[in-house]
């Protein structure tokens, strides 16, 4: 049973075509590339374009500094191999090259509006800003999504699953000092369950002396994941490729 990496940058992989070989090679079928901006978004949908295996979602990361072009966007998302809108979402953190908190909420807000209009799942980045996402979320009632990277605890977990959401999990639960997001691995419901690589960012810790990270990396997370959940692989692949299919409905 394959796999799905449910979202990774893949214009920022060294040699995509490469990358996509093998990670459909190592059983990992289906690949969501994931954009940042109009252009990266664009890229993505040229890539799913060239690949059978690839999928785009179309998005606007909380690090650009100029708006969102929305009637470019919705052009892009009515595009069949779209099937979701991100990156988007809100960062907190101190980065200077960020935009401003009260931007990123214009933005975050627009393009959730659009994926409502449009009837497709947000992928939603989240740091230093877990309850302003929470409340633009909440406020939108019937928007379905992915927490994309989750990292935060358990409430958190919950909090953003009673909203109707899944978790996304990445390289980072391989790693020695994260027992407490193993946890949150271990108690996320079966349903709401999905992987990722985050490609080039986020590598395994099996992997730590690659240069970069490539979505066939992904079974080195599904191992550690299907351990903490006390399940074979197997079995985690085919509740995987369940959830993926059910939340990014135009995948296949």
């Amino acid at each position: 049973m394959p796999f799905v990496d449910t979202h990774l940058h893949l214009e920022e992989v060294v040699d995509p075509a490469a990358a996509v070989a093998e990670a459909v090679e190592a059983g990992v079928t289906r690949l969501l590339a994931v954009g940042t901006d109009l252009a990266t978004s664009r890229g993505a949908l040229a890539l799913a374009g060239g690949h059978e295996a690839v999928f785009a979602a179309a998005g606007h990361h909380p690090g650009n500094s100029a708006d969102p072009d929305l009637g470019a966007f919705r052009e892009l998302l009515r595009e069949p191999r779209v099937v979701a809108v991100g990156e988007v979402g809100l960062d907190g953190s101190p980065d200077p090259e960020y935009a401003p908190m009260e931007r990123q909420l214009g933005w975050f807000g627009s393009l959730c509006d659009l994926a409502l209009e449009q009837g497709l799942p947000v992928c939603v980045h989240v740091r230093e800003s877990a309850d302003l996402v929470h409340r633009v979320l909440r406020a939108r009632p019937g928007l379905t999504g992915v927490m994309h990277y989750f990292a935060l605890d358990w409430e958190w977990a919950e909090r953003f699953l009673d909203l109707g959401f899944h978790l996304s999990f990445a390289g980072i639960v391989t790693r020695a000092t994260r027992a407490e997001l193993r946890e949150v691995v271990r108690r996320c419901p079966a349903d709401r369950l999905l992987l990722e690589t985050d490609s080039p960012f986020g590598l395994p810790a099996a992997r730590k002396r690659e240069r970069q990270n490539r979505p066939a990396f992904l079974v080195d997370t599904a191992r550690v994941v299907a351990e903490v959940r006390g399940i074979s692989p197997a079995e985690l692949a085919e509740i995987e490729w369940r959830n993926a299919l059910s939340l990014f409905t135009r995948l296949r």
